[in-house]
C-alpha cells in the first residue's frame, strides 16, 4: 500500500507530507522498536517513516485520518502510562508497550497491526534486503509497444477536449472478468461496443514487480477496502484495465458440479447445470490457455507441501492457471511483467478492441440512463488534461454493468434500478481466507516461484480449499503480527520460510451499501460454522507442515504466535477461538446482485437482465448465486460468455 521505495535518487527525494513533527517522531520510535537491526537487516527508523508519510499524503483522506488517529491514540496511552510520549521512551519500553497492545483486545491488536504493517512494507521494500535473502527485487524490464489499432481505439479521459456524447449498440461498464468477456464476444459478433473503465490501461512495461508501487497504480484505494463485522477483513480490488484479473494469482477452477446443481435446484437456473455450462467453460479456458502450473516453477514450498501431504495421505496437485508462458517471477498479484498471465488486459480487452470495440479509460460511470423503464445509456465523468471534469454520455441499446460485487450495487441503487426485490447489495459471500507460515531447515526460495501454484484438494468437499500464498519480502513482513528481535530473526530466514493459504466456502453472508464519499460500506460477520472451518483449516495445514519436517509453524492466530510440535497443534484444536482471533483476508466478493428466476429473491434473471429494467444487464461476480467454493474468475467468465449470447439474441 505504499509508493515504491527502491534505492536511487527518487527514493531520497522528500515527497508530500501528511504527518506533523510529533507524529513522525512517534512513528519513528515505533519503527525502531518493531524492526530492530538483525544479523544483516538494517533497523527501521526515519527513512521508513518518510515513505509512510508520503503514502498517507497520496492516500484517500479517510485513510490518512484513520492512521493519524491510531497513532495519536497509542502516543496518548504512552503519555498516560509513562508520562512521556513515545519519542521520549527507551526503545525497549516502546516495544513492551506495543507487545501489550498486540496481545490485548481486538481493538488494540488492530491498531498495532494497522500502524506497523505500512512501516514494515516501507522498510523491507529494499534491494539490499531482497539480495540478502536471495530474492529478485522487482521484475525483469520489458518495453512492449501497443499495436496502432489498439492505440487508436483507447481514449484516456485526459484526451477528451470537452463534454462528449457518443452512440453505440452496447455500453459495458468495467473491463474485468465479466465486462471484458461480454465486450469481446459481442464485438466479434459485429456489434458496436463501448467499454468504460475507471482505471488506467497499463502495459507490462509498467509492471515493475514492486508490490508497493503496483498497489498504488492497480488497486482501488491502494488496497484499503475493508469489511467490518466480528472481524475486520481486507478485500482488495483492482482498479485498472483488467480489473481484479490483473492482480490475481491466475488460478483457474471450474465451478464444481455440486455447486452448479445447487443453483439449478435452489434458484431455478436450469441452464447452469454442469452439462449446459461445460461448453462455456471450454470456451473460456481455450482463450485463457488454462493448464496445470509447470513443475519447474512450483518452488520449494510446493515441494514440502507435497511431502507433508504424502506422509498424511492427502490429495494434492499443481493448480490450473491462465499463464501458459509463465517464467516464475513470482509477482502475479502486481501485474504480470511478461504478459504470461492472460488476465483480461492482455486477452479479452485486446480481442474486443481488435474486433472494433472502443475503450475509454479514467472515466467513472455515475448513473444509468433510463427512459420509460428501459436502460438507454450511461452518464460518466473523468478528468481532462487540464484537471477539469469531462462528461461522457454514452447512448446505447443495451447497458452491461460489470463493476464488481462491491461497486455494481452502488451504481444500480444510485440510478434507481435493480432494487425491486430488495436483494440488491445483500447476499455477499467473500471466501474468507488466511495463511499459515512455517520455518524449515532447508532452502525453499519461495520468493522466486509461482506464489499460488499448488493445492491440497483433500478437503474441498468440506468447503476447505488450500492453495499456495507466498508473498514478496515486504508484504510477507507486513502479514506477520510479530514485532521486535524475534520478528526480524524470522524474516531473515525468508529463504527457508513456507507460506500456504486456505479459503473456505462461506455460509456467512454480508451486505454492501453506499458509504462516506460514495465508497462501499461493507458489513460481514462470520458465523460459528465458518469460524470452525477456519480453525480446522489451520490445524490441517499445521499438521502438513510438521509432517514435512517444519521446525516451527506460525499460524497467525491470536494467542498462538508459534507452534513447536504436533502437541501445540492439538492445543490449538482444543482452544475456543472467535472470528477476531484470525488474520482473515478475502479476495472474492460475490452475490450482491444474484441471479435467479424469482424476481422477489433475485436481482437479475437467467438472461442476466435486471428484473425491473429492460435492456440493463449485469455480468460480473455479483450475479453468482452463492459461494462457488473455488476461485471465481472462470465462473464469472463462463457466465459472462453465456450472458453475451443472451444479449446478442436480444439485439438481433
Amino acid at each position: 500500500m505504499l509508493h515504491d521505495i527502491s534505492a536511487g535518487p527518487r527514493a531520497k527525494e522528500p515527497g508530500p507530507q501528511c504527518l506533523g513533527s510529533r507524529e513522525r517522531a512517534a512513528l519513528t520510535a515505533i519503527a525502531r522498536a518493531a524492526m530492530p537491526a538483525g544479523r544483516w537487516f538494517a533497523g527501521g527508523g526515519a527513512r521508513a517513516v518518510e515513505k509512510v508519510d508520503h503514502f498517507l499524503a497520496l492516500s484517500p483522506p479517510s485513510v490518512a485520518r484513520a492512521y493519524r488517529a491510531m497513532l495519536l491514540a497509542l502516543d496518548a496511552w504512552a503519555m498516560a502510562r509513562h508520562r512521556a510520549p513515545l519519542a521520549s521512551l527507551p526503545t525497549e519500553t516502546v516495544l513492551s508497550l506495543l507487545e501489550r497492545w498486540r496481545s490485548g483486545d481486538v481493538a488494540r491488536r488492530t491498531v498495532v497491526r494497522m500502524l506497523t504493517a505500512p512501516l514494515k512494507i516501507a522498510h523491507y521494500n529494499d534491494p539490499k534486503m531482497y539480495e540478502d535473502v536471495g530474492c529478485r527485487f522487482g521484475a525483469l524490464p520489458t518495453k512492449p509497444e501497443r499495436p496502432r489499432w489498439m492505440q487508436e481505439r483507447v481514449t484516456p479521459a485526459s484526451q477528451l477536449d470537452g463534454d462528449e456524447t457518443i452512440e453505440c449498440e452496447v455500453v459495458v461498464i468495467g473491463t474485468g472478468a465479466g465486462g471484458a468477456v461480454v465486450a469481446k464476444e459481442l464485438a466479434e459478433r459485429g456489434h458496436a461496443v463501448v467499454l468504460l473503465e475507471e482505471g488506467d490501461y497499463h502495459t507490462r512495461s509498467d509492471f515493475t514487480g514492486h508490490a508497493t508501487e503496483m498497489q498504488r497504480k492497480l488497486y482501488r484505494d491502494m488496497g484499503a477496502t475493508l469489511s467490518v463485522g466480528n472481524a475486520v477483513i481486507p478485500i482488495p480490488l483492482g482498479r485498472t484495465v483488467g480489473g481484479s484479473t490483473a492482480i490475481n494469482s491466475g488460478t483457474c477452477y471450474r465451478t464444481p458440479a455440486r455447486v452448479l446443481s445447487h443453483w439449478v435446484s435452489e434458484f431455478g437456473l436450469d441452464d447452469l447445470s454442469p452439462e449446459k455450462m461445460a461448453p462455456w467453460f471450454d470456451r473460456v479456458e481455450s482463450v485463457l490457455g488454462v493448464a496445470p502450473a509447470e513443475p519447474r516453477y512450483l518452488g520449494g514450498v510446493a515441494r514440502v507441501i507435497a511431502r507433508g501431504c504424502d506422509a498424511l495421505g492427502y490429495a494434492h496437485q499443481p493448480l490450473r492457471r491462465n499463464a501458459p508462458e509463465c517464467d516464475g517471477q513470482g509477482v502475479c498479484c502486481f501485474g504480470c511483467p511478461s504478459d504470461a498471465k492472460r488476465s483480461t488486459n492482455v486477452s479479452y480487452v485486446p480481442m474486443a478492441l481488435r474486433a472494433g470495440a472502443t475503450l475509454f479509460t479514467g472515466v467513472r460511470a455515475d448513473r444509468i440512463l433510463v427512459d420509460r423503464g428501459r436502460a438507454v445509456g450511461v452518464l460518466a465523468h473523468g478528468r481532462g488534461a487540464d484537471g477539469e471534469t469531462r462528461t461522457l454520455t454514452v447512448r446505447a441499446n443495451a447497458v452491461v454493468v460489470a463493476c464488481g460485487s462491491l461497486l455494481t450495487p452502488l451504481l444500480l441503487e444510485g440510478s434507481g434500478v435493480g432494487t425491486s426485490s430488495g436483494q440488491l447489495g445483500r447476499n455477499l459471500s467473500i471466501h474468507p481466507a488466511l495463511a499459515v507460515m512455517a520455518m524449515f531447515d532447508e532452502k525453499l526460495d519461495g520468493g522466486n516461484a509461482i506464489p499460488q501454484g499448488y493445492a491440497i484438494e483433500q478437503f474441498h468437499d468440506e468447503g476447505i480449499l488450500f492453495e499456495g500464498a507466498f508473498a514478496p519480502l515486504d508484504l510477507a513482513a507486513a502479514s506477520m503480527t510479530m514485532l521486535g528481535p524475534k520478528f526480524v530473526e524470522l524474516l531473515e530466514g525468508y529463504d527457508r520460510l513456507a507460506c500456504f493459504g486456505v479459503m473456505i466456502e462461506d455460509v456467512s453472508r454480508g451486505r454492501v451499501r453506499r458509504g462516506p464519499g460514495g465508497r462501499p460500506l461493507i458489513t460481514y460477520s462470520l458465523l460459528d460454522h465458518d469460524v470452525a472451518r477456519l480453525k480446522r483449516a489451520v490445524e490441517i495445514l499445521s499438521r502438513v507442515y510438521f509432517a514435512a519436517g517444519a521446525s516451527k509453524v506460525f499460524p497467525l492466530v491470536h494467542g498462538f504466535d508459534e507452534l513447536s510440535s504436533v502437541d501445540d497443534v492439538e492445543r490449538l484444536r482444543r482452544a475456543r477461538l472467535k472470528a477476531r482471533d484470525f488474520e482473515i483476508t478475502a479476495y472474492h466478493p460475490l452475490g450482491t446482485a444474484r441471479m435467479g428466476r424469482d424476481p422477489k429473491k433475485s436481482v437479475v434473471g437467467p438472461d442476466h437482465q435486471t428484473h425491473d429494467t429492460r435492456g440493463l444487464y449485469v455480468a460480473d461476480g455479483s450475479v453468482v448465486p452463492s459461494s462457488p467454493a473455488v476461485n471465481p474468475q472462470v465462473t464469472i467468465m463462463a457466465l459472462a460468455t453465456r450472458a453475451a449470447d443472451e444479449i446478442g439474441k436480444a439485439l438481433a
